[in-house]
């Protein structure tokens, strides 16, 4: 009897040192407490401005909770964990500086009144945060460091490329329109001439740069953290990043011949001159620069 309690037990330690010895338990417990507590300051006072705040400060308390959990410090793990502090402290502050000074998310347009749909918002959310994390939880999380790679200094490039273009294309969008005179124009200046959206250009590339960084750490089933950069590439490029804003800049502009042909010659994602890219064969596009059919639904139907 006693020797089956034992047994059981250390069934169960074994268990759970297996689940949770990567934290990939304790931060999806903490990530899904962090945005139910805001979820439900949303849902009481309809208050909607701190979408976007919870979002990107979620992944700093992951972050430095497993950097600080393990305690051991190397210099691989301060230096991705730096990275995802300085990108998500940045985003969460600029997107809600943003929205207190437009007044209204329009996403949530249909979701305010909706109980429903306002949880499976709140609940994607939080399954993005902590499956994006994940390079940088298993990262913090592992004993296997080994010394600095060539790979890690590319990672780090990647990063500092991708977060430098995100900050630079928000701030020119942010310029366009708050300036009286483009209103009722779409931003085509600055990196906005080579992208028709280059800040989530930014944000995937930055996003793979972590990962590439975190690839010396990996050991066996560790290689799955590629899921994270995956699953926000697959997210802003065919659900609720690119497809919503070009839909919604296809029915206000649809009918703007200089719109057609910005579009035409402006590559969706990839930062490429105009030129190039307005010449290139429609099958090279959508083959290897993500023009795909979805980016022109609601022009094809007007």
């Amino acid at each position: 009897m006693v020797l089956t309690l034992l047994e059981k037990t250390k069934t169960k330690d074994l268990m759970g040192t297996v689940i949770d010895s990567h934290f990939l338990g304790l931060t999806a417990i903490v990530t899904v407490v962090y945005q139910l507590f805001f979820f439900i300051i949303t849902a009481l006072f309809k208050f909607d401005k701190v979408t976007d705040f919870a979002g990107g400060t979620n992944f700093i308390v992951l972050a430095l909770l497993t950097l600080i959990l393990k305690g051991s410090w190397n210099f691989r793990q301060v230096v991705l964990s730096v990275f995802v502090v300085i990108w998500g402290l940045r985003l969460g502050i600029f997107l809600l500086m943003r929205i207190l000074q437009w007044g209204e998310d329009r996403r949530f347009d249909d979701k305010r009144n909706n109980l429903v749909k306002l949880a499976v918002f709140w609940l994607f959310q939080a399954i993005w945060v902590w499956t994006v994390s994940l390079p940088v939880t298993v990262v913090n999380a592992s004993d296997h460091q080994p010394s600095l790679q060539a790979v890690d200094i590319i990672g780090w490039v990647m990063w500092s490329i991708g977060i430098l273009v995100e900050i630079t294309a928000d701030q020119q969008k942010l310029s366009f329109k708050n300036s009286p005179e483009n209103k009722g124009k779409w931003c085509n200046v600055g990196l906005w001439k080579y992208s028709r959206h280059p800040n989530y250009f930014g944000e995937i590339f930055l996003w793979w740069g972590i990962f590439v960084a975190s690839t010396p750490v990996l050991e066996g089933a560790e290689w799955l953290v590629v899921f994270g950069p995956v699953f926000l590439t697959l997210l802003l490029l065919f659900v609720s990043g690119i497809p919503l804003l070009e839909e919604s800049a296809d029915k206000k502009y649809g009918n703007v011949a200089e719109y057609i042909i910005y579009k035409e010659t402006t590559s969706p994602l990839i930062l490429l001159p105009p030129g190039l890219y307005g010449k290139l064969p429609r099958w090279f596009k959508t083959l290897f620069l993500f023009e795909i059919p979805l980016y022109s639904r609601s022009l094809s139907q007007s």
